[in-house]
């Protein structure tokens, strides 16, 4: 079973891949405000780095924060939409430990279909000028 594993609620964002529990590779990149142009090229070299393609993935595991509005936004919205296209089980989680839970929980038929974030804190939104 191939698990992706990916954080995105710091400057520094973290993508991994997993094999029946055993870590196959990890990635962490500077990505900060490149983000959403970053983290696709990297899914794809970290596929490529194991000679795995997207339909290779079983599970996705994905760190819900607190962090970074944006993101834990941009990363659990690829993880999502990656989840709802290969119809693949995910798991959100959170703490020090979290990729070894979320891939205990895959393993053990957990699938939550939507990870939610958690901020940390309630979200502050602006109100639009008139």
């Amino acid at each position: 079973m191939i698990i992706l594993t990916l954080r995105t609620d710091k400057p520094e964002a973290e993508i991994g891949l997993y094999e029946d529990g055993r870590p196959l590779t990890y990635f962490t990149w500077e990505a900060h405000r490149q983000l959403a142009e970053t983290l696709h090229a990297k899914l794809k070299a970290v596929l490529d780095s194991q000679k795995l393609t997207l339909d290779s993935v079983d599970g996705i595991v994905v760190y819900k924060g607190p962090g970074s509005f944006t993101g834990l936004r941009i990363g659990l919205s690829v993880a999502n939409a990656l989840a709802d296209s290969l119809v693949t089980p995910i798991v959100a989680t959170t703490g020090d430990n979290w990729i070894e839970r979320g891939v205990q929980a895959i393993m053990g038929g957990k699938n939550e279909q939507i990870a939610v974030p958690e901020y940390g804190a309630p979200v502050h939104i602006t109100q639009p000028r008139k």
